[in-house]
């Protein structure tokens, strides 16, 4: 019998069978027709998910939003030209949080790339920049080990995006299959076990050190190697502080554990980051959310500084000893070498500022207070929902305020800070983990940036809830208007703002209005019951509410503000 043709839409689909793929984010396009109408006899058979989403941004943030919540490589597709071009924001926000996703894109024809045909535009050439890696298939017969690259690239050593840029006649002609061969990738080393030598120097450094603190980044997460953070802790009895990705890399209901530090972390935190002798970062590196002004910030501290990516060492933050190694694996040789260590002054000047500074916000006169909401989600779903965040002021409450024990369940916008992400990576962290409950905590800016997406939650009978903390402003810019910018609120007032639950309602979702602080909480069991659509809440919260504290930019953490200036 005669082997049956293939084509490169058919190989498409075998390498993503073979890699484990269980859904797809995506538009379809006229030169992504020929992949499409092989996705439609695979959906038809349940082999495949396709999820339509209504804009391609949402495809990436739902794939990067996937992602995270599953640790598998999430997977987005667009057309050609414009499609493609709706991918960056997605692509460059999963690059700079380092999260694993292959984007496929339709491409014109390979015998009319560079006419300036329909719909083409240099893919390639306009993500490299926000890519871990990106290919242009011009060869049928290349494409399955492409693929298979692909997606063994992005999930690897530090994970991040990769594009695999499609040309129409490449998926709608013959192609070959060609068995898996990828054991020698040309150039691409990632690294795992750490050097030896340096894990025992490391050890001795924390067996003498007398202010030390853990400094946990989202490379914890990626690792999985959350686990053994909270064993080194305990067994050291060193403190620890957690960057926004590195939420759930320890438990914040451990007691050794003094939350988020940074521009608006906890004072505890970023007290023990500036006047520790010695940081142990793990998977971090030491953005300027965190390190404000780099020459006053920890002027005492040794560093030991664990990470994936030997470009992260030195580049902010000189290393005295400089470990490059997955963190799970670095940790499983380091955790037996620790010495117990009893707690001392440093512990004792620890908790006296976890005491002395403890969050905590006021019940304003008019409108509700945006902590309380979040504090509420936190204490109906028992601190075990994922939570996805917009970004800005809401973004900020939700990670003071929701305490995470687990990893994998705080999903947010880190380095790229993108308005719109919260809502679609909620519906991909949905779609990967259809028991679980999600909560998007939202500002009344952000959810305006990707609100079609309500289409595609209600179609696909997904749960999600959104809380809108409602301000009528863009919060967090208004903030610095007022601190420092004599309250000049220019460009920040969102005056006509839609009926958000009506909005909801006309996509078919449930939608609530909440404008009194002794609703805030039914409101929240109410949605709580809600299985089948999404549900958008509407909190109507202090319209000139502040995030504190608050480290200014380009400052460090002795110049922190507490409270509203008088």
């Amino acid at each position: 019998m005669a082997q049956e043709e293939l084509t490169g839409a058919d190989v498409l689909f075998k390498v993503f069978e073979e890699e484990g793929v269980e859904v797809i984010f995506g538009i379809p396009g006229g030169v992504l027709i020929p992949v499409y109408d092989k996705l439609y006899a695979k959906t038809e058979r349940g082999e495949l998910k396709h999820v339509l989403t209504r804009h391609e941004q949402g495809a990436a943030h739902a794939a990067d939003g996937y992602a995270r919540a599953t640790g598998r490589v999430g997977v987005c597709m667009a057309t050609s030209g414009p499609g493609a071009m709706n991918l960056v924001t997605g692509l460059c926000n999963a690059h700079m949080d380092s999260i694993p996703v292959v984007a496929i894109t339709g491409q014109v024809k390979t015998s009319a790339i560079g006419t300036d045909a329909f719909q083409e535009a240099d893919t390639t050439g306009v993500t490299a920049p926000v890519t871990k890696h990106n290919y242009l298939v011009k060869d049928p017969n290349e494409l399955a080990n492409t693929v298979r690259e692909a997606f063994h690239i992005a999930r690897t050593g530090r994970p991040g995006p990769v594009l695999v840029d499609l040309p129409f006649d490449v998926s709608a002609g013959p192609a070959q299959w060609t068995e898996r061969q990828m054991e020698n990738l040309r150039g691409y080393r990632p690294p795992s076990k750490g050097d030896p030598e340096r894990i025992e120097q490391a050890a001795k450094m924390m067996a003498t050190a007398q202010r030390p603190i853990l400094y946990i980044g989202g490379g914890v997460i990626a690792a999985g190697a959350s686990d053994l953070v909270k064993q080194l802790a305990e067994k050291t009895n060193i403190y620890g502080v957690h960057t926004l990705m590195g939420k759930g890399g320890i438990p914040e209901s451990h007691p050794l554990s003094l939350g988020m530090p940074g521009m608006h972390g906890t004072v505890p935190a970023s007290n023990a980051l500036q006047y520790s002798d010695l940081i142990i970062c793990i998977g971090a590196r030491f953005d300027d959310r965190v390190t404000g002004d780099v020459s006053r910030f920890a002027p005492e501290a040794k560093v030991i500084h664990i990470d994936i990516d030997p470009a992260e060492h030195n580049k902010v933050k000189r290393p005295d000893v400089a470990i490059v190694g997955d963190a799970r694996t670095v940790l499983e040789d380091l955790v037996p070498q620790v010495q117990p260590r009893e707690k001392g002054k440093w512990e004792e000047q620890l908790e006296e500022w976890r005491v002395q500074h403890p969050l905590h916000y006021d019940h304003p006169d008019e409108g509700i207070a945006p902590q309380y909401v979040v504090e509420q989600i936190w204490e109906v779903t028992g601190g075990e929902a994922i939570i996805t965040t917009e970004v800005g002021q809401n973004q900020m409450w939700a990670a003071q305020y929701y305490k995470v024990d687990q990893p994998r369940h705080f999903i947010s916008s880190g380095g790229l800070g993108t308005m719109g992400y919260g809502f679609p990576a909620a519906i991909g962290a949905q779609v990967g983990c259809p028991d679980a409950v999600v909560w998007d905590i939202a500002g009344d800016g952000s959810i305006q940036m990707c609100i079609q997406e309500l289409a595609t939650a209600t179609i696909n009978k997904l749960p999600v809830k959104v809380a809108i903390l409602n301000n009528s402003y863009l919060g967090m810019v208004r903030q610095w208007q007022e601190l420092f910018f004599e309250r000049r609120y220019s460009g920040t007032d969102l005056t006509g703002n839609p009926d958000f639950a009506r909005v909801a309602e006309a996509y078919g979702g449930v939608g609530i209005k909440v404008a009194e602080t002794e609703e805030v909480r039914p409101a929240i069991e109410q949605a709580m019951e809600i299985d089948d659509r999404p549900t958008f809440i509407d909190f109507a919260v202090a319209k000139e509410e502040n995030v504190f504290p608050m480290i200014p930019a380009g400052q460090s953490a002795e110049n922190v503000i507490l409270t509203q200036p008088m």
